[in-house]
């Protein structure tokens, strides 16, 4: 029976019944396939932050508190695109408190490449005044009767809303001024460069007092997602059916160039393959997800065919480049560029279940990449860029070697977001090696940025 039409129902007779007569009999009917939107999951409640100073005797006397999108206090607060940093400050001020001005510096990005002064370049800068002792500067409104004067007494509490642009404009080096949506925090081991977001309460006393100061480091992610792919696919998506090959949904896929695979056979006999690659359309993936390939193997020799179709022979891998330099003063034309480039995942193979059959001189196999959760979205700011690349390998078969030279690489986008419609199906388990990054659980770990007060 066809998979996508409607189940045979057979009508019983019993004696005694009324006949039925073919004026009375329903009508046939055919399935309407709609795309159902996902629904989405309950909204966790806010987790909250709690940052203080302390007297000599312990006492808080400054508390901040923030509400965000992390899985748990102990972590580093996390803000989606689009979303306020909301929270709380309370004070308690006594008299003869000489508080000239309470700040709050909004939002603090950073490029870090280095440990020099020049190595650190601040996209994004914003400052909000939250109480100040002239009452001819602004104001964040409080509930608190002390914190209406010139001067703070008493318990003092300011309700915090600061919203996150998604955008920000840096200077370039040929002196234009570029919009950039803002990237998403990154800090690795063994990379040297760093995108970190900062927060920070600074407490102005007159006089020669130092100020007092909360500062908190905290993550952003981007809310970036795929276009939708092809009708058909969604289809598929939706009804969990097996995925249509390039010939079938030649919307769904786009088919790189043809390549020559050219190598040896017990180190003697030349051998040649023709190899084409297609990934499935948009160029775009949500981590997290999977990236559907497809790949087609042409050759005169059939014996030869076998060994190189074989699922564990066929080599692409999802490639990622970090993209930097360290002066950030310089134009790009002065500096030389550094890339850490590492392979991010690596596709596994099967017999397709669908159409595309195998013939004396062609196989065909199906496949995707797995795509970690932790994988950072592609993006670019200044003098600093992830990006991603589906790169072709030679053949890895027993008895077959060849040049270690890539034989084809296509550039791809990593987004934190399903595109709009049905998710995307695994048709595969996951690969037995893991695809994550050494250095990863520092991203979003708490103790990496730790919170700074005085």
């Amino acid at each position: 029976m066809d998979a996508l039409s409607p189940p045979q129902y057979r009508r019983l007779s019993r004696q005694g019944q009324v006949p039925v007569s073919p004026a009375s009999e329903l009508p046939p009917y055919s399935r309407r396939h709609t795309l159902h939107q996902p629904v989405p999951a309950a909204r966790r409640e806010p987790t909250e932050h709690v940052f203080q100073l302390t007297e000599g005797k312990g006492k808080p006397w400054v508390t901040l508190k923030l509400h965000s999108s992390a899985k748990s206090s102990k972590s580093l607060p996390t803000f989606f695109e689009k979303e306020n940093i909301n929270g709380q400050l309370e004070l308690s001020a006594e008299r003869g408190d000489n508080i000239q001005a309470i700040t709050a510096i909004q939002l603090s990005g950073r490029i870090i490449s280095g440990a020099g002064s020049n190595d650190t370049f601040t996209f994004l800068n914003q400052t909000l005044p939250i109480w100040s002792k002239s009452l001819d500067c602004p104001r964040v409104p409080s509930p608190s009767e002390g914190a209406s004067s010139t001067k703070l007494l008493g318990h003092c509490v300011w309700p915090l809303s600061i919203p996150i642009p998604r955008s920000v404009e840096v200077p370039s080096g040929g002196g234009d001024v570029r919009s950039y949506r803002l990237p998403e925090t990154f800090l690795e081991r063994y990379t040297k460069v760093s995108i970190q977001y900062d927060l920070s309460i600074i407490i102005s006393r007159g006089g020669l007092r130092s100020d007092n100061i909360i500062k908190t480091a905290f993550g952003y992610v981007p809310s970036t997602r795929p276009e939708a792919p092809s009708i058909l696919r969604q289809l598929v998506y939706q009804e969990k059916l097996p995925l249509p090959g390039p010939s079938t949904d030649p919307e769904g896929w786009k088919t790189l160039r043809p390549v020559s695979a050219r190598g040896c056979m017990f180190k003697t006999r030349p051998v040649e393959a023709r190899c084409t690659l297609s990934l499935s359309r948009p160029l775009c993936y949500t981590r997290g997800s999977v990236l559907p390939c497809f790949v087609t193997i042409e050759g005169r020799e059939p014996a030869v065919l076998d060994v190189l179709s074989n699922p564990g022979s066929v080599v692409v891998k999802l490639r990622r480049r970090v993209r930097f330099y360290n002066s950030a003063t310089a134009t790009r034309k002065e500096v030389s560029w550094n890339e850490s480039v590492e392979d991010v995942g690596t596709a596994v193979w099967w017999q397709p279940a669908t159409d595309s059959q195998n013939d004396a001189y062609t196989r065909h196999l199906e496949g995707e990449i797995h795509l970690a959760k932790d994988l950072r979205p592609t993006c670019e700011i200044a003098h600093f860029s992830i990006s991603y690349f589906v790169v072709l390998c030679p053949f890895q078969a027993a008895n077959y070697s060849s040049d270690s030279a890539a034989l084809l690489s296509e550039p791809v986008e990593i987004a934190t977001m399903y595109a709009k419609g049905p998710r995307p199906n695994a048709y595969a388990p996951p690969a037995y090696d893991s695809s994550s990054r050494p250095g990863d659980d520092l991203c979003f770990n708490s103790g990496s940025f730790a919170p700074h007060m005085r």
